[in-house]
């Protein structure tokens, strides 16, 4: 049987932990910040853990992750 392609923007932009969940950085930080307060630009600083239901779709673009 032939092997399952991952979907190559996924690979690019999630991870996964140890327990399986899956992470990605915070949106909204690229341009445009001067018009955000320090607390939105403080507290999107890092990746943040993605919901259940979307941790359900990105495992079904990364087959072998």
């Amino acid at each position: 049987m032939s092997k399952l392609k991952t979907k190559s923007g996924a690979k690019k932009r999630f991870r996964f932990t140890a327990s399986g969940k899956a992470k990605a950085g915070v949106a909204g930080k690229r341009h445009r910040l001067i018009s955000h307060n320090g607390k939105y630009i403080r507290q999107n600083r890092g990746t943040q853990v993605m919901s259940p239901a979307d941790t359900i779709k990105i495992k079904s673009y990364m087959p072998y992750a």
